[in-house]
């Protein structure tokens, strides 16, 4: 043994090789933390040090080969000084990465699985890499709003050419093994059991003088191989296609091409010291805080998810009441993702309805490439379409499905308990009614619990599952199991009108139409919106969501909250429902619409509106986008606080994670708490009481008030 660690070993094998084995101690996978990192600066000198190492073999004890970076060891990027920051990394770099790649042996990393970040950057600096065809490698460094900092944008460009490195680390995406083998970016790829044989081989080959190792290595050290007129096209192309395509939210793209830019003339540790540079400026940025937030996020979800269903047996079958576009798209998920589900209606309509939306789904994927045609054949067997309950005793968990009306629910609840056994958990998807007044009608309202899916099933992640006064833990945990088994990312809220999303939700769409009241166009507010970073502004929103249903939950959130949620005027939406403009659904709402080119629906401005709402709105008003802003984001905001104070959600993490889920809440903000952290609360406060003859929307809570002056927020970093 020549050293033994917590998360690295190196051992002799036969002909002089050394294995370096990542399998940090216990956990799952490997990644750079502190100690890993140190003990790669001790393992190389260990290496060095030892005169009868040849080669080196760079292993994985553990099923993946690096999933990158700690995560959660980044907090101190946010607080240290730029300069600070940078020079630590180029310390990093400088005192163990290269110190790895300047061995007067030949190295070669045996990529087993994924290595993504701080895993690719370790097999960069090896001389040559071989990878398993079950493994992934990438540099996703920017989706967390940052660049990589082990040498990434050095190396890589190196490796494979500064076009194929540019889009590899601007897109962030991770690269199969056929893929990074055509590139360049591993020297060979084989089945997973030869892997080692394979790594070996080529290192015996190294030391036999087949192969010179420190000619590959040099063209690492460098400068690229490009003319000034080469470079100036290349990059500048690149500079304005990634600029468009990432948006002026999302700096780390384009930052990592002029990095990749400014150290092409350079040597490796000239480059390295550019990286590092561009690495902590992007760092300091709320966008990088915010991402790397939102990725700490996702974890406590899953983890969440993970705790609950491990306290129920999973669902070998399910079920879900009412076919239609909903049920027919809960259907496809269950089914693609290996859950069987019968799907019952009333009509046989309901039932071709549901089907068909099963079956263009799936086939849109073999269209793509993405899906076998046995394999879509497969899927659709897996959905038994049904027009009665027999049969129903064998599922273990009823999705109903049915229309958004408490009597018609409550009717087919009951009517579906009688068929199914007395284990089984009874489920509502239901956006707005209540689940403690719809479990009334139960006989076992313990086994009963919301499972509120959002449109459309396939795309939108988050699953709201709503606990009621009489829901056990049992229900809890099966409906996450089956969540989870869907691909889908659970949150567990308490009974409230609205629940959490949509609760959240109405003081914005209430917001929206008192400015549009006022005489604020709502092309602007769309515009202004967006700009601001939603996917959409409130009014196409109506549209796509449907006004019919837009106004019917307002309804619901107004009986529910009257006190801050009613009005005292007719509502846009009330107007347009009235005249039947549904949006979308039947190509009149707020906009028009018509077909693209590729048969999706535009909207068009139609003046016609703007007469129809005259009735009921003030005298035309502007105001800037920052105001526009300010007057919708603060009810949402502050409507999220509540929800926190109310233990609606479990977590201020829980609530931020379910609107970007849930309604794409923009991911650079990091939610809408975030959002008041980003701001300050006590500036959110003074902003909100500037806006405070507007109404109760805009009232900041007694305890939010406590915060401000007390300077807390609602996340550490």
């Amino acid at each position: 043994m020549i050293y033994s660690g917590k998360a690295i070993t190196v051992q002799m094998q036969d002909n002089g090789i050394a294995e370096l084995c990542f399998d940090l101690e216990g956990e799952s996978v490997n990644k750079f933390n502190a100690l890993t990192t140190n003990e790669l600066q001790e393992a190389t000198a260990a290496i060095a040090a030892s005169s009868d190492v040849k080669g080196v073999l760079v292993t994985s004890g553990k099923g993946v080969f690096i999933v990158g970076a700690d995560i959660s060891e980044f907090g101190s990027n946010f607080t240290a000084e730029a300069d600070e920051l940078a020079a630590g990394i180029l310390k990093t770099n400088l005192e163990i990465f290269n110190r790895f790649e300047d061995l007067n042996v030949p190295t070669v990393a045996a990529i087993n699985g994924i290595a993504l970040g701080g895993g690719l950057e370790m097999c960069l600096i090896c001389d040559y890499r071989v990878m398993s065809t079950k493994a992934k490698i990438g540099l996703p460094e920017t989706k967390l709003g940052i660049v990589p900092g082990f040498g990434g944008t050095v190396r890589l460009p190196r490796i494979i050419g500064s076009d194929n490195a540019v889009e590899w680390i601007a897109a962030g995406k991770d690269q199969r093994a056929d893929k990074a083998l055509a590139a360049g970016a591993v020297d060979a790829v084989v089945e997973p059991e030869k892997l080692k044989e394979a790594g070996i081989d080529l290192l015996n080959r190294c030391i036999a003088g087949e192969f010179d190792y420190k000619a590959k290595r040099q063209e690492k050290l460098e400068p690229l191989l490009l003319n000034d007129m080469e470079a100036m096209v290349s990059f500048e192309t690149a500079k304005a296609f990634i600029a468009g395509q990432a948006g002026k939210h999302y700096p780390a793209p384009l930052t990592a091409v002029k990095i990749i830019q400014k150290a092409a003339k350079m040597g490796r540790d000239d480059a390295l010291a550019e990286e590092a540079k561009g690495f902590a400026k992007l760092a300091k940025t709320l966008v990088a805080r915010n991402l790397v937030g939102l990725f700490m996020g996702d974890q406590d979800v899953a983890k969440s998810g993970k705790t609950w269903a491990a306290k129920s047996t999973p669902v070998s079958k399910a079920a879900v009441l009412g076919a239609g576009i909903m049920g027919g798209g809960i259907a496809y998920q269950s089914a693609s993702t290996g859950t069987p589900i019968m799907m019952k209606d009333i009509a046989q309509s309901g039932l071709d309805l549901g089907l068909s939306e099963a079956s263009s789904l799936l086939a849109k994927k073999v269209a793509r490439g993405r899906m076998k045609p046995a394999k879509m054949a497969e899927v659709l067997t897996a959905i038994d379409a049904t027009l009665s309950y027999e049969n129903f005793d064998s599922v273990d968990l009823v999705v109903e499905a049915v229309v958004e009306n408490p009597k018609v629910k409550r009717a087919v609840l009951a009517e579906v308990e009688d068929s199914i056994r007395e284990d089984a958990i009874l489920t509502s998807n239901t956006s707005t009614i209540s689940i403690n007044h719809l479990a009334e009608a139960l006989k076992r309202p313990e086994n009963f619990c919301g499972m509120h899916f959002f449109n459309p099933v396939h795309k939108m992640p988050l699953v709201e599952v709503i606990r009621g006064e009489k829901t056990s833990d049992e229900a809890i945990a099966r409906t996450v199991a089956y969540a989870l088994a869907m691909g889908k990312k659970p949150v567990v809220v308490n009974d409230c009108p609205g629940f959490l999303v949509n609760r959240i939700l109405s003081p914005y769409m209430g917001a929206f139409m008192g400015l549009v009241k006022q005489g604020v166009d709502f092309v602007a507010i769309d515009k202004a919106m967006e700009k601001f970073g939603m996917p959409m502004g409130p009014a196409y929103l109506c549209d796509v969501v449907g006004i019919d249903t837009g106004v019917h939950a307002g309804a619901v959130m107004t009986e529910g909250f009257p006190e801050r949620m009613a009005r005292d005027f007719k509502t846009s939406s009330e107007v347009l429902f009235e005249a039947d403009r549904y949006g979308q659904k039947n190509g009149k709402g707020y906009y028009s619409y018509e077909l693209d080119k590729k048969g999706r629906p535009k909207k068009v401005v139609d003046e016609a509106v703007y007469t129809m709402l005259a009735p009921v709105c003030d005298e035309r008003k502007e105001l800037s986008a920052e105001e526009i802003v300010d007057c919708l984001m603060i009810p949402l905001c502050l409507e999220a606080v509540r929800c926190l104070e109310e233990n609606i959600a479990a977590s201020a993490t829980d609530i931020d994670m379910s609107l970007i889920y849930g309604i794409g809440f923009p991911p650079f903000r990091g939610g809408a708490l975030h959002y008041i952290d980003d701001m300050g609360v006590a500036e959110f406060v003074a902003r909100a009481d500037k806006y405070a003859d507007m109404g109760p929307l805009y009232k900041a809570t007694d305890r939010l008030r406590d915060m401000a002056a007390k300077g807390e927020s609602f996340f550490a970093i």
